[in-house]
């Protein structure tokens, strides 16, 4: 059986609670002991997941990183894996049965994990419907960008596709109007509608939008800045263009 690595206390919770058949063992150190370990451990025994309890070298060896919080789970690979074309039915459907209109996040290229991972916790937090990413260019779902996420990998679809182009072409063929985010342009998030059923795409951390991608999304939108600095970071942009777009949509 493949198995991937989930790390972190709010991953592990968020397996345990929405898919606990798929979680086969939990690592956790055994040095620690508060209340919110013992309320992992709970969640496990209410899942019939047994709990080994190693040392802390152990556990980075297991983690294959540093930061693991204390907790490692061995789940089922592919246990949740989304396509892309999954992910846009449920969404479509969702807006026929319950009138919720689709909000997906498209990440051109976003190479940092700490950035990948803090994009996906906007895009959960927010109700996104699905995180869209390349294959080629992007940073992947590695435990470092599990950690950022806080857990939203787990709740979160995520769908990575081989062209990100014409994934953006079959959004906007199911009605679905797609942004770029972008700098320079003179329509803002004050002056955009943002209501209805949406799409944002975030660039690379460097070089923003590739021009193929800009030129396809629907319109340009800009986050009017007032102070000195000049852009905000890939992550923070997120956050705050599907923050407006929820807002818009509670106003509406």
């Amino acid at each position: 059986m493949k198995l991937a690595r989930i790390i972190g206390f709010h991953a592990v919770n968020a397996r345990l609670t929405r898919r606990p058949e798929s979680v086969v063992e939990i690592y956790a150190n055994q040095s620690r002991d508060d209340a919110r370990m013992a309320a992992l451990v709970a969640a496990a025994e209410g899942a019939d997941v047994e709990i080994t309890w190693v040392d802390s070298s152990r556990l980075r060896a297991l983690a294959q990183a540093d930061e693991h919080q204390g907790v490692v789970a061995l789940v089922e690979a592919g246990s949740d894996v989304v396509s892309f074309e999954d992910a846009l039915e449920q969404s479509l459907s969702r807006k026929e049965k319950l009138g919720i209109d689709p909000l997906f996040l498209l990440l051109d290229q976003v190479q940092d994990p700490h950035n990948l991972g803090a994009c996906i916790r906007s895009a959960d937090a927010f109700g996104a419907d699905a995180v869209i990413l390349p294959k080629h260019g992007s940073a992947p779902v590695s435990a470092v960008a599990m950690k950022s996420a806080s857990g939203a990998t787990e709740t979160t679809p995520i769908c990575t596709v081989n062209n990100l182009v014409q994934c953006i072409e079959a959004l906007q063929k199911s009605g679905i109007w797609v942004l770029g985010a972008e700098m320079e342009t003179k329509a803002t998030l004050f002056n955009t509608k943002l209501t209805g059923p949406l799409g944002w795409v975030l660039g690379n951390e460097g070089k923003g939008l590739r021009r193929l991608t800009r030129e396809r999304c629907d319109a340009l939108v800009a986050i009017p800045m007032q102070g000195a600095v000049e852009s905000l970071n890939v992550s923070n942009a997120t956050a705050v263009c599907l923050f407006a777009t929820q807002a818009a949509r509670n106003a509406a």
